[in-house]
């Protein structure tokens, strides 16, 4: 995480992209910003009107019945309107607001689903959600904070005309003051903005963290864990409040206190301001009464910007966060997308290398070729490279030298809906996601007809015991399938892809997790299938693939042996005694 201090002109940089974000809703901020003019006027007409009520009424002695009543009526009837107005204005805004922060939501997620599988690797994903959630809810009290200054502005502007038309000396004494506040300000951005770089950064790692922790809770508990990772927890959240604390030290010592010093100043210059002019002349004490309220006008939303400050400084910072998350460049495949589509199934790897780091290799000059049909498996230790071959198959990553062929066309010349809609891919973990059974099966696209999930279903034998669930395909599943079995999540996977009919069908050690019987009803469903597609299969069990039309045997990121089971046991070769190894 990059924490280098925001300049003045890069967080200039950001308002303006903030602002961008929000022009598409302008009318309820252009009606927010029209109510707090009117605001501004009435808040000045109100003390005119005490002015003109203590100067030209009780001054001289009794009221009349009939000027209290009409007074009070007049005074609380622009205080009805003010109220209006405070809420035509909030609620124009709010809406405003969270209009802008759905439509920046919506930007994260469709660009965070299509970076490609690289920047996942390098970015927890606790990272990514705080993005996506902490970063874009700060915002909304950022946008708040923007209210706050549209009507401190509308406000001083107009407290400082009424100031003018009572006293000029007083008035530019009190705007003096206010040019103090704008350099202090100015001091507090330079010293929090890094500050409040490292409380953001440090909660997107306190998030991962917990993110990660959670995800694994059951091999945390199974190992008994649970008290180093208390232990790791708590340091992180101390590091995490003590950079709040900072924050704390900061808008306590510095910050809060500004604006109050200065409206006491101001009070005090106009009260021996007047009392000066008293000895020379008589002083109405209505205009004493309305200049010190004029005073208030012009302090109080100051108050209210300088309190919520550090709300500005998050707001620049988590939209500085945002904007990087969007402007990260897609690492997905580059594809040409050409209009042509996948019609046989047969699949060329000529001369590839890869590495997840260029510099580094996992595959090395790879060869092979797989026929319409076929059925091939690759065989080899962890880090041989197996699962590397699907992956640029499924085109998660991009390869730096060679060529894979798909019908004899350049793979990158295939829009990348072709290559997922007809390369099925069943890896050992299966994600279930939160749904009914015939959802998951048809990953929620309801152009899929019932009978063809049901079909797929039946096809990898998985019918039986959807139909004994209370439910049956309508049964809701929770997230992750924690509700089935292992086995039967394995097989709603199948069904998944099954559903789709695939072209090419990869098994990434899809059956590792499963028991012998539900392996054996799955290795019968992929046999029927065989001969109308394509097979790749990266297994566990040498045992379930010596039925295979050829054998890719892979070491170091290399193809050392190929040929059927018979032939490469003829060998006596790595395979033989990959074989010998499981038997005994």
């Amino acid at each position: 995480m990059n924490n280098k201090t925001l300049s003045h002109r890069q967080q200039f940089q950001i308002l303006k992209r903030l602002f961008k974000a929000a022009k598409p809703f302008w009318w309820p901020f252009t009606l927010a910003t029209v109510m707090a003019i009117i605001l501004s006027i009435v808040n000045l007409l109100l003390p005119r009107m005490i002015q003109f009520y203590i100067d030209h009424y009780l001054r001289h002695g009794p009221v009349l019945v009939k000027w209290i009543v009409l007074f009070s009526c007049l005074y609380f009837g622009m205080t009805i309107i003010r109220a209006i107005l405070q809420f035509v204005q909030a609620y124009s805004f709010a809406i405003g607001s969270e209009k802008t922060l759905e439509s920046l939501r919506d930007k994260l997620a469709h660009h965070i689903y299509f970076l490609g599988m690289k920047f996942f690797d390098q970015v927890p994903v606790g990272e990514v959600v705080s993005r996506v959630t902490n970063d874009t809810k700060t915002l909304y009290n950022f946008w708040n904070l923007i209210l706050n200054l549209i009507v401190a502005v509308t406000g001083l502007i107009s407290a400082f005309v009424a100031m003018m038309m009572v006293s000029q000396v007083l008035a530019w004494v009190t705007l003096a003051l206010l040019v103090v506040i704008i350099f202090l300000v100015n001091w507090y951005q330079k010293l929090s903005v890094p500050v409040y770089q490292r409380v953001r950064a440090k909660l997107s790692q306190l998030n991962s963290t917990l993110n990660e922790s959670l995800s694994g809770i059951e091999v945390i508990q199974q190992f008994g864990q649970e008290h180093r990772l208390t232990k790791e927890f708590d340091r992180e959240n101390t590091q995490y409040f003590n950079y709040r604390n900072r924050l704390i030290n900061f808008d306590s010592f510095l910050l809060y206190p500004i604006v109050s010093l200065m409206f006491i100043l101001a009070e005090t210059a106009t009260l021996a301001y007047f009392g000066w002019s008293s000895q020379q002349t008589m002083i109405a004490a209505g205009v004493v009464y309305a200049f010190i309220a004029y005073q208030q006008n012009f302090f109080n939303p100051l108050t209210s910007v300088m309190e919520n400050l550090a709300t500005f400084q998050e707001g620049i910072v988590a939209g500085d966060r945002i904007f990087k998350l969007l402007s990260r460049k897609s690492t997905q495949p580059h594809q040409f997308n050409q209009p042509i589509h996948i019609t046989k199934g047969k699949i060329e790897f000529r001369h590839v290398t890869f590495g997840y780091d260029p510099k580094k290799p996992v595959l090395k000059d790879i060869s092979f070729t797989v026929e319409p049909g076929e059925t091939v498996a690759l065989v080899g230790h962890t880090g041989s490279g197996k699962s590397s071959i699907i992956n640029l198959l499924m085109r998660f990553y991009e390869f730096q030298k060679g060529e894979i062929l798909i019908d004899g066309v350049d793979i990158r010349q295939y829009p990348l809906s072709e290559i997922r809609h007809h390369f099925g891919l069943v890896v050992q973990d299966p994600i279930i996601f939160y749904g009914t059974v015939a959802h998951n099966i048809g990953m929620f696209n309801n152009s899929v007809k019932p009978e063809t999930i049901r079909q797929a279903a039946k096809l990898v034998n998985a019918d039986s015991f959807i139909q004994q669930l209370p439910q049956k395909y309508q049964t809701l599943l929770s997230e992750g399938g924690s509700n089935l079995s292992i086995g039967q999540r394995q097989l709603i996977a199948f069904a998944r892809i099954m559903a789709r009919h695939p072209q090419v069908l990869i098994l990434d050690e899809a059956t590792a997790n499963i028991d012998s019987q539900t392996e054996e009803m799955i290795t019968q469903s992929i046999n029927k299938m065989s001969k109308q597609q394509t097979t790749i299969a990266i297994a566990h069990r040498l045992s379930t693939i010596s039925d295979a039309d050829k054998i890719l045997v892979l070491r170091d990121g290399q193809i050392i042996e190929r040929g059927k089971h018979n032939e490469l046991m003829q060998q006596n070769g790595y395979y033989a005694k990959l074989v010998r190894l499981q038997e005994s």
